[in-house]
């Protein structure tokens, strides 16, 4: 496990492009396992519902049942809920209103909390996990920084860190922040700390993007000590989450949500380990133990593998430009079987 300042990655290659998203490798035409979106979402009950919310859309946003809501789902009191307009939005809040001594970000992982840290001025520290299992080691991270942000189960790695593992990283004084955008990957949702009230300093986020479909609609939230919640809230501009997102928020906290949720949870459980065999079989190095919605995996010559599969329309997501990486690591989305044979057959056919 490495540490490096943000500027230079480890072995002196080029500071990586950290606005380089899944997004920017899909196009029209290409099969997409680019985006780590989950495949054929939202669901006709969830736009049926944003839909009804069009017709409050003249008067200005209540968030409060949509707070109500995600308290109860996670057994938070109210005061300790924020919704923002995504989980990107909550990162520029925490870069907004922290002022770190010593902020460290553990890599690889979603790029957007380091920039926006950076994007506010402060100085990022790296804390790089290690291929190919990429583990958590808690005495890794600086005993003095107090901000520390992780994610669980981690983008683009698709490893879940042991919860009590990320509960050791707290502390007095310190900023614990965990990104569980994928959470909901998860059956059960192990190792969440969603509902870890008492923890000192805990930020979590969450984003309803990747289960739902709801990247357009932009829709999250944060889950923190009421003081910090309230901190947040205040450099946040009025208003900022959309009544059609408020009303998703409330639907995909319903118990029928969270049932449908837990079902594919366990489904793409075993779409993921057919992928992860096949693409294997193919002679990629697949990361271990994913929990996520996507895999990490290695190839021989990764950056030529990726134009070659773009050439014969599919799109998987470059990886070097996640600190940590190189270009010879892919991301790949898992699909629903019928549509990840079609990545695996072409695989076959190009190495």
């Amino acid at each position: 496990m490495a540490t490096e300042e943000s500027g230079l990655s480890a072995g002196g290659r080029a500071e990586p492009d950290l606005h380089h998203h899944g997004d920017s490798e899909a196009a029209p035409g290409l099969l997409d396992f680019a985006v780590n979106v989950r495949e054929g979402t939202p669901p006709t009950w969830l736009t049926e519902r944003i839909a009804a919310s069009l017709a409050d859309v003249a008067a200005y946003p209540d968030p409060a049942p949509a707070r109500d809501a995600v308290a109860r789902r996670h057994g938070r009191d109210i005061s300790e809920v924020l919704l923002t307009a995504g989980a990107a939005e909550a990162f520029v809040l925490l870069a907004r209103v922290l002022h770190p001594r010593r902020a460290v970000v553990v890599h690889p992982q979603f790029t957007e909390p380091e920039a926006a840290l950076r994007a506010a001025g402060h100085p990022v520290e790296r804390v790089v996990l290690e291929a190919p299992r990429f583990e958590l080691d808690p005495g890794a991270v600086p005993a003095d920084a107090d901000l520390v942000m992780v994610g669980n189960p981690t983008n683009p790695t698709s490893v879940l860190h042991p919860a009590a593992a990320l509960r050791s990283l707290a502390r007095p004084g310190r900023t614990l922040v965990v990104d569980e955008a994928f959470a909901d990957c998860v059956p059960g949702e192990a190792e969440s700390l969603a509902d870890r009230a008492g923890v000192p300093g805990l930020v979590v986020v969450r984003s309803l993007t990747k289960t739902w479909g709801l990247a357009g609609l932009r829709a999250g939230y944060v889950l923190a000590e009421a003081q910090t919640a309230a901190r947040l809230a205040e450099a946040q501009p009025l208003w900022s989450v959309s009544t059609p997102a408020l009303a998703a928020t409330v639907a995909c906290c319903e118990p029928q949500a969270l049932a449908e949720a837990e079902e594919w949870a366990c489904r793409l459980a075993g779409e993921r380990a057919e992928l992860a065999a096949d693409l294997a079989a193919c002679g990629l190095r697949v990361t271990p133990a994913a929990s996520a919605s996507f895999l990490l995996a290695e190839a021989d010559d990764g950056a030529r593998l990726r134009e070659r599969l773009r050439a014969a329309g599919i799109a998987v997501r470059r990886g070097d430009t996640f600190p940590g990486l190189g270009p010879n690591w892919l991301r790949v989305a898992v699909r629903e079987r019928p549509t990840a044979l079609r990545l695996t057959r072409t695989l076959a056919e190009l190495l």
